[in-house]
């Protein structure tokens, strides 16, 4: 995906969110967001796209000083989701007037505006699903929007550590983990036609990243690592690969197929909530 695709997507996530609470009870408990509401859900996900909506007006070069951000948030609870809406459409007359491959600070990998497009989808896009699933619903993700979800979770997770302290302890000497999509794939690493959603991860005793070779995405490239290669293997569709590292879902449900050591992918979750 494209930052022109990114930013669109963040419109058509936003307006799914706004359609699946708008009609809910907004005092709703949000599971997998322990303490929140689906009203605490809605005013968070507003605030990200005002806070990164100002960031890109801004287009700031280090890291910013303080968060306050003018929220013009509505009296009552149940404006929250017309008030979200409004914001999702500020932000998008933003990204339509910015450069979006300008330099700019941003914690993670891609020092461009861009960065903060792609940031605001899947903080929407998740929180969607945290939404759908505190109604009982399943969510649905497009695969693509979920491949390309998967590899900004990854490559980004590295520099998390200042909002994410337990990342920092993600170490090993020279152990790899495998995320495998089994849509768009044979399951067994080979492809039917497309080469995204198989990603190889490393952990070394001075951090870990992305393997570049890892026959991926654009971000991470492409090539031929096998997939016996790894110490430990999760598979699964895109969509549920997404959920998954974001802690949405078990690991141990009959979604997903792991195999190797068992002992790092428990390492592994333990350390890396976003």
């Amino acid at each position: 995906m494209n930052p022109a695709q990114h930013g669109a997507a963040v419109v058509a996530e936003t307006a799914r969110f706004v359609a699946t609470v708008k009609a809910a009870d907004l005092s709703t408990p949000v599971l997998s967001c322990p303490g929140w509401t689906l009203a605490d859900l809605t005013r968070h996900t507003g605030h990200v796209h005002r806070w990164f909506t100002e960031l890109l007006r801004r287009r700031i070069q280090q890291p910013p000083s303080s968060r306050e951000v003018d929220l013009r948030l509505p009296e009552h609870a149940d404006g929250y989701p017309d008030w979200l809406t409004d914001g999702a459409a500020e932000a998008a007359e933003v990204f339509a007037g910015t450069d979006l491959d300008a330099p700019m600070w941003a914690w993670g990998l891609d020092q461009h505006a861009r960065f903060w497009v792609r940031r605001m989808l899947f903080e929407t896009l998740v929180h969607r699903a945290d939404a759908e699933l505190a109604l009982g619903l399943s969510p649905r993700i497009d695969r693509d929007l979920a491949v390309d979800g998967i590899d900004e979770f990854l490559t980004n997770l590295p520099f998390a550590s200042l909002f994410a302290p337990r990342t920092a302890e993600l170490r090993a000497p020279d152990r790899t983990i495998r995320f495998l999509c089994t849509d768009g794939t044979d399951g067994t690493g080979g492809t039917d036609g497309d080469e995204s959603g198989d990603w190889l991860i490393r952990l070394r005793p001075d951090g870990f990243g992305l393997v570049a070779d890892t026959p991926g995405t654009g971000t991470t490239g492409t090539g031929t690592t096998g997939p016996d290669t790894a110490d430990a293997t999760v598979r699964g569709t895109a969509a549920d690969l997404l959920l998954l590292l974001y802690g949405r879902l078990d690991r141990e449900s009959d979604a997903f197929h792991s195999e190797g050591d068992r002992d790092l992918l428990a390492h592994w979750f333990a350390h890396s909530a976003f």
